[in-house]
């Protein structure tokens, strides 16, 4: 308590606020729950956080927090920023603790509010962070919600996609019974495409809302792709369903935070070497600083400015073909890009190779009916609906900035956005 308490004060309270207003995708009023925290108000801390994130146990964790909030501080200038996700997760921890909860916080605006749309309906598709979040909101605004998930748990990503040792699993689990706290329904085992009809739910309901993610692996399209031991970085983490690594060496591409998760996940698994490809410099890296240098600490080798230009074997990988890329100012560029060094081809041995170069939605999505961008992602306009008013979509199905953050937020705008829209019907 002590350290925490050394942590908030640390915190200057700025008036300009840039943690919030720059670094927070949620607007989340860090300045003033961090007050509250520093007074020892905690009850308090957790009722402002409540204002716009109900996932405050789980961004206080794994947020890119020196990417966002933390990396707006204004101590940050000539020092160390405040501990910002260490706080916002204090503050959940506390709240749970002490029995507090979103539907104590949010009773009496439920019940003033399902006065007015307590007669209307919203199906959620899909659990995950956009899905919880937005189911949430739309609760707090009095509304039926019912979410239809094809596990037999929530939470998506949270639970499937992020490893235990980067987030703790019962977080997540309080997070959830904290939301369908506010009465609402789940339907488990629903996935849309073979027991879930769209038409029948949009029958049925007055809104919905799809947030079922987009977990498909991109591929490089490079040569040897097809070939035995070539895995999706997504699905494994998703399914869960892994090789023997035992004495052998993986390559993983990618720079984000699910090849990080790849690959440390990996290297725990047994693998004698595993080295992360990279075609661009470090600091480039989408992945949180820290989260490389932990890949780093775990002895996991990474190779900066190389790409795969062909996997090589006969049935099974059996090695890389990699070339060295320099970074040049291309015209209209906001970044340095990527360019191959010209005979700087060499080989490496590797067992198997795990592509984390982004993700796409499944294939199913282009029969639903509803207009899709060039990427495959369902289009939405500034309200978050779909060419079809009644369908709403966010989070990586729509394209959103793949963080908790930035899906948690548009899970929350789009429940504004429905909200409006039953209010006048």
């Amino acid at each position: 308590m002590e350290e925490i308490m050394e942590k908030a004060n640390y915190c200057l309270n700025c008036k300009v606020k840039p943690c919030s207003v720059k670094g927070c995708p949620l607007h989340n009023e860090i300045p003033d729950f961090i007050k509250e925290v520093k007074e020892g108000n905690f009850g308090k801390a957790y009722e402002i956080l409540c204002k716009t994130t109900v996932l405050q146990g789980v961004c206080g964790r794994i947020c890119p927090h020196m990417k966002q909030c933390q990396g707006s501080c204004v101590r940050g200038i000539k020092g160390e920023p405040v501990a910002i996700g260490e706080l916002e997760a204090f503050a959940f921890d506390k709240a749970m603790e002490e029995g507090n909860s979103l539907l104590k916080v949010w009773k009496e605006e439920i019940e003033k509010n399902k006065e007015v749309l307590g007669n209307k309906k919203v199906a959620i598709i899909g659990g995950g962070p956009a899905g919880l979040t937005s189911a949430a909101f739309l609760a707090k605004e009095g509304v039926n919600v019912t979410i239809y998930e094809k596990y037999d748990f929530l939470g998506g990503l949270l639970m499937y996609g992020i490893p235990e040792f980067r987030l703790d699993k019962k977080i997540v689990e309080k997070t959830v019974q904290n939301i369908l706290d506010l009465e609402i329904n789940v339907e488990y085992g629903k996935e849309l495409g073979k027991n879930l009809n769209l038409n029948e739910l949009e029958e049925e309901y007055d809104a919905i809302f799809l947030s079922f993610g987009a977990n498909c692996s991109s591929k490089m399209g490079v040569e040897g792709e097809n070939l035995k031991g070539v895995y999706g970085g997504n699905e494994l983490l998703e399914y869960n369903m892994h090789p023997n690594y035992e004495g052998k060496t993986v390559v993983v591409a990618g720079g984000g935070n699910v090849a990080m998760d790849c690959a440390r996940t990996i290297k725990r698994l047994g693998a004698k070497e595993v080295k992360v490809v990279y075609r661009r410099a470090r600091e480039q890296m989408p992945a949180e600083d820290k989260e490389v240098e932990d890949a780093i600490n775990e002895g996991i080798e990474f190779l900066f400015q190389n790409n795969i230009v062909k996997i090589l074997g006969n049935e099974n990988v059996e090695k890389l073909e990699l070339i060295k890329t320099k970074l040049v100012q291309k015209e209209g560029d906001t970044r340095l890009s990527p360019v191959n060094v010209e005979n700087s081809n060499y080989i490496i041995d590797a067992d198997y190779v795990i592509m984390a170069l982004g993700s796409s939605p499944a294939t199913f999505v282009k029969d639903l009916g509803l207009s899709l961008n060039k990427w495959g992602n369902i289009e939405v306009n500034s309200n978050y609906e779909t060419s079809n008013p009644k369908i709403y979509a966010g989070g990586d199905l729509a394209g959103v900035r793949g963080t908790v953050a930035w899906a948690a937020y548009s899970g929350r705008e789009a429940a504004k956005k429905i909200v409006e829209k039953l209010k006048e019907a």
